[in-house]
């Protein structure tokens, strides 16, 4: 086995997982988010884009059942000993195979928990799932369970979350000296991606965005390169990736003279930044950290041109995005505690003048302030 972490890790994680079960008076789960699967048993595939399912009991028994083509990956990434697989032919139930193993594992008419809210559970899964079970147990949502639990980084997981941190940083210093009228968009990509994956790192969950001109104000990566003029605007998205923890960064670089308007939402950007800084610690919520960057925002005439979130938590993920469930927006009234991985982001985009300003960074809570995970300054970069 290649484990990513010591056994003693994961059997923290495991113990951590059955009290939150114990909790919940739950006498099983259903794993299907990748995430979950990798950080309680380091398994570690993209098999998840089939049905497959890790089950995990009360007493901590855990069995997954998947395809053929990941059994070998299950044996030589994970702790897991009790692999089932379900055949690929025709029309078939994959969920008919699940119900027949909670059968063999003495579950009938237990209290299961399952993940619906994952990337690893279609539409089409959930439905034949809950067919099949429908009259076997007691179904609860378990979306959060493990999500939840993974939100507090353990020693070894902040390691592999520093490492990530500087080939984040290097990826951009690869990226700078690249920024300049007549290059490629798709230069500068290769340069910041071939730095993580040079650096030993990994591919990152979802694309890095890498747009200019009008583009520069999009908040996804699309299809598509073009080459930089004399007066431009470039905005980049990108993380460092160490093991699947992901450390993200999100800057607006400006190509020839900074307009006012650049310049404006520049010193909008830094001040919610910094008074981000001042409550992104323990005793305020999630919630609380967007309302601070509506309230600096709106303030400066900016509702229009801001989002509704202003970041999220980062760990371990697979695709198709690095983004975790807890994300800052109003409402959220989940409280910020020591030893979070936190992407903070600034993103405005004045659509009336074609202006894009961004800025975010990573940061890890501490009792009091947070830690920035990034060497990079919070200066205006021009080039």
């Amino acid at each position: 086995m290649a484990l990513a972490f010591e056994p003693e890790e994961y059997a923290e994680r495991l113990s951590r997982l059955k009290a939150a079960m114990a909790e919940k008076k739950l006498d099983a789960v259903l794993l299907f988010a990748q995430e979950s699967m990798y950080w309680l048993t380091g398994y570690d595939t993209f098999g998840f884009v089939f049905f497959q399912c890790l089950v995990v009991t009360a007493d901590g028994r855990t069995a997954l059942l998947t395809r053929s083509a990941d059994v070998r990956q299950a044996r030589q990434t994970s702790n897991i000993s009790e692999i089932r697989i379900w055949v690929d032919r025709g029309q078939t139930d994959p969920s008919r195979d699940l119900k027949e193993m909670l059968s063999d594992m003495d579950l009938l008419g237990c209290r299961i928990g399952v993940e619906y809210d994952t990337h690893g559970m279609t539409g089409r899964s959930a439905h034949f799932l809950d067919g099949q079970l429908s009259s076997f147990g007691q179904l609860q949502d378990a979306s959060y369970l493990v999500s939840n639990l993974r939100l507090i980084k353990s020693e070894a997981e902040i390691a592999c979350i520093e490492k990530a941190a500087t080939l984040c940083d290097d990826a951009f210093d690869a990226a700078l000296p690249l920024i300049r009228p007549g290059v490629d968009e798709a230069e500068i990509l290769a340069a910041m991606q071939g730095t993580v994956l040079s650096g030993g790192g990994d591919y990152p969950a979802n694309n890095f965005i890498v747009g200019s001109g009008e583009s520069a104000l999009l908040c996804r990566a699309k299809s598509g390169r073009r080459k930089l003029d004399a007066n431009d605007q470039l905005t980049l998205e990108w993380a460092g990736v160490w093991s699947h923890y992901h450390v993200a960064a999100m800057r607006t670089v400006v190509i020839g003279e900074p307009t006012e308007r650049h310049q404006s939402l520049f010193r909008a950007a830094t001040a919610t930044l910094s008074a981000i800084e001042e409550i992104l610690r323990p005793g305020h919520t999630f919630g609380d950290i967007f309302d601070k960057h509506a309230e600096i925002m709106d303030a400066r005439g900016l509702s229009r041109h801001r989002l509704n979130a202003c970041g999220y938590s980062l760990g371990a993920r697979f695709a198709p995005s690095w983004m975790e469930h807890q994300m800052f927006h109003t409402g959220n009234p989940h409280p910020i505690l020591p030893s979070m991985s936190l992407f903070v982001h600034v993103i405005i985009m004045d659509s009336d003048s074609g202006t894009a300003m961004t800025l975010g960074r990573t940061y890890l809570t501490g009792e009091d302030e947070p830690r920035p995970l990034s060497r990079l300054g919070l200066d205006l970069y021009t080039k």
